[in-house]
């Protein structure tokens, strides 16, 4: 299973790796590796909405632009595709203040009770998240009581994606949840 997971996890970052562009510059195509060659075929979608970043809601923190993906639900593969496609990433969260701007904007918005997913990932090695948009390990959390578990579901799917979730009515905080849960989820553009 480790290696699956690794693999799985290789495959993911080679499928989605594009050349950060300029804002000006439309970002290339992503390139899909045939799904006979990988399973990454099996996780995400080649058909894209044909919504784009200038139509998601948008709120700045600092020097970070987000863009609430709340138009359509996808799993975390198609979700990060999708930002991707679009010359951003999922987010990644570093400190509470910009844990608690992204808390006020989706209230605002009244997603509180949805569940948003981020680019934190521990599919390499389970235990070990790390910010898939960096490549960097976390290192501020804000994991709900008993979380991260690693449920596995009787299908055999593990949790392994970062989700923001108010699963009790006391603040957006994080769950790990299985990659092919369908939500809403958060786009970063960085300067």
């Amino acid at each position: 299973m480790t290696r699956s997971v690794l693999a799985v996890g290789f495959v993911f970052a080679m499928c989605f790796f594009v050349e950060r562009a300029s804002p000006q510059v439309r970002p290339p195509k992503l390139l899909l590796p045939k799904a006979e060659t990988t399973e990454c075929g099996n996780c995400v979608d080649e058909s894209l909405p044909e919504l784009n970043k200038y139509s998601m809601p948008i709120f700045k923190f600092k020097e970070k632009k987000y863009y609430l993906g709340i138009f359509f639900k996808a799993n975390w593969f198609r979700a990060s595709q999708y930002c991707r496609y679009h010359g951003m990433h999922l987010a990644s969260i570093s400190s509470q203040e910009e844990n608690d701007k992204l808390e006020e904007t989706i209230r605002n918005y009244g997603y509180s009770y949805e569940h948003f997913w981020v680019s934190g990932t521990d599919l390499a090695e389970e235990g070990q998240f790390f910010w898939m948009s960096t490549g960097r390990p976390i290192t501020f959390t804000n994991w709900n009581v008993g979380e991260p578990n690693n449920f596995k579901y009787e299908n055999g799917e593990e949790e392994n994606c970062l989700e923001l979730w108010d699963r009790d009515g006391k603040g957006l905080k994080w769950n790990d949840s299985a990659c092919s849960f369908e939500t809403y989820f958060v786009c970063e553009a960085t300067p």
